[in-house]
């Protein structure tokens, strides 16, 4: 597999690259003469050596001479090894082989540097050559929701709500770039000069966008929007302060009853994370079928159908957008079509599905209250092109949709559900609204968080009582909205 030699040696290990005689030092990070005083011998100043991924992915900001080292060892390891061969072999098994090839080429580049040090470059090149170069130990960290790669030289994450700069570079844009396309590839999309913008996504759903020159002007721009390894539920979310325990039981409800319900939210505010706690309350016997433009929801039932759109290719033909796909959802006999997010005209065509039989449907779109929700349905309907009076569309939404509910990001970073609000019908040419349960923010602590508190608006029945009644749910509903206003009383 390295070197000249090919096939296995007799324990069944890939051969090493043959041994050569030690070169001469050839810049600041390789050693002198073995016969030269030890003041003679240059060391790259590395970064300590990381105890977690936690450790490296801020503290990090590794010197020049790190990376001319990296360099050149990485430029002897992919000139000796047989990538092709190297495929073949799982994950653990081709780390391993990498390892012990960049150990003989620091032997016999005289390379000076600690154990720790060693294993730190280690870990990068087995990055490099297998994973995601720098991002890896990024990724491996699960209080990371966002990563943003502005070029080669600068990475920001978001931890807890609040966006930091990491020490973590990129060797150049060439890189990063190999890195984006290394990603885009295995959903079977492209990035490059004729297609420079793309969306995809990694195994574990988490969501990437890529824009890359002439667009991005400094470099490849790469968005990540991370999933946590194990999925939130309202049991999380309830602990985390975002719902109380009763709002909580309102919305497994409403998940349990087949209300139509639109979640709505600014960017980052968690409108996935709550579309995911909803679906874990369908029953496991119904038929589901998602549409997204990067596959990111998790649903947990057995017969789910996941469908993804397509981009153009390079002749600019072959797309497959939303629409189409929700279109498609009414021909392949579903209980409850999901959509990832609403953005255009499939606005109609979902609520159409929601009106049709399809009880329990559920979409996401982008606003900042729920009202403001219903008036960007209106509007993309409009901007499809669907020639309908106004009251007729507000009509459709009315007869359409059951519940709003709207998440939303505080200026502290956290994530609060600050409204549950149903669709009441039309009073003349407005849609008329009823809030079950509101966020009210009293103040911030001494430490700027903000603090707030859920209260119900004492409602006698909401709209869906009649449908929670007709699933056995009307008690647990009766019992949350009692637990709420006395929580509010008291």
């Amino acid at each position: 597999m390295f070197g000249k030699r090919s096939g296995a040696d007799n324990d069944g290990r890939l051969p090493k690259p043959a041994p050569a005689a030690p070169e001469p030092a050839t810049g600041v990070a390789l050693r002198a003469p073995i016969d030269a005083p030890p003041a003679a011998v240059a060391s790259p100043p590395l970064a300590p050596a990381r105890s977690t991924p936690a450790a490296i992915a801020i503290e990090t900001r590794r010197s020049d001479n790190y990376y001319q080292v990296k360099a050149t060892i990485f430029g002897a390891l992919i000139e000796a090894i047989d990538l092709a061969q190297l495929a073949k072999l799982d994950t653990e098994s081709a780390r391993e082989e990498i390892r012990d090839i960049v150990n003989e080429i620091i032997a016999i580049k005289n390379i000076v540097m600690s154990i720790a040090e060693q294993e730190e470059l280690l870990d990068d090149i087995c990055n490099d050559v297998l994973g995601y170069g720098p991002l890896e130990p990024l990724l491996s960290r699960d209080d990371i929701s966002d990563i943003m790669v502005n070029g080669a030289g600068t990475v920001f994450i978001e931890v807890a709500g609040r966006i930091q700069r990491t020490g973590i570079r990129f060797r150049d844009n060439q890189q990063l770039l190999n890195i984006c396309q290394r990603i885009v590839s295995q959903v079977g999309r492209r990035v490059d000069e004729s297609s420079p913008i793309c969306d995809a996504r990694l195994a574990d759903g988490s969501r990437v966008n890529a824009i890359v020159p002439p667009l991005a002007i400094d470099g490849p721009a790469l968005t990540i929007r991370k999933f946590k390894k194990d999925k939130l539920t309202l049991d999380q979310l309830v602990k985390f302060g975002a719902i109380t325990p009763e709002g909580a039981t309102i919305l497994q409800i409403i998940g349990r009853c087949r209300a139509n319900v639109l979640i709505s939210g600014g960017t980052g505010s968690g409108k996935t994370t709550l579309l995911n706690c909803l679906t874990n309350y369908i029953d496991d016997d119904e038929r589901i079928i998602t549409c997204e433009d990067a596959a990111e929801l998790q649903l947990q039932q057995p017969h789910v159908v996941r469908l993804e759109t397509r981009p153009p290719n390079i002749e600019g033909e072959g797309q497959v957008t939303m629409r189409e796909l929700v279109r498609n959802c009414l021909r392949m006999r579903p209980e409850r079509i999901i959509v990832g997010e609403v953005r255009g005209p499939e606005a109609f065509d979902l609520l159409q599905a929601m009106n049709t039989g399809h009880d329990g449907s559920m979409g996401t779109l982008h606003a900042n209250n729920p009202r403001e929700a219903l008036s960007r349905c209106e509007s993309m309907i409009t901007m499809g092109g669907f020639s309908l009076p106004s009251r007729t569309i507000r009509e459709m939404i009315c007869a359409s949709i059951d519940v709003v509910i709207q998440a939303a990001r505080l200026r502290d970073g956290s994530r609060r559900i600050t409204h549950i609000t149903e669709v009441m019908g039309m009073e003349g040419d407005t849609i008329i609204t009823q809030d079950i349960f509101l966020y009210d923010m009293v103040g911030e602590d001494a430490n700027g968080h903000i603090v707030g508190r859920h209260r119900s608006t004492g409602i006698g029945r909401p709209r869906f009582w009649d449908r929670a009644r007709y699933y056995g749910e009307e008690k647990r509903l009766a019992a949350a909205l009692d637990a709420a206003e006395a929580v509010v009383e008291i």
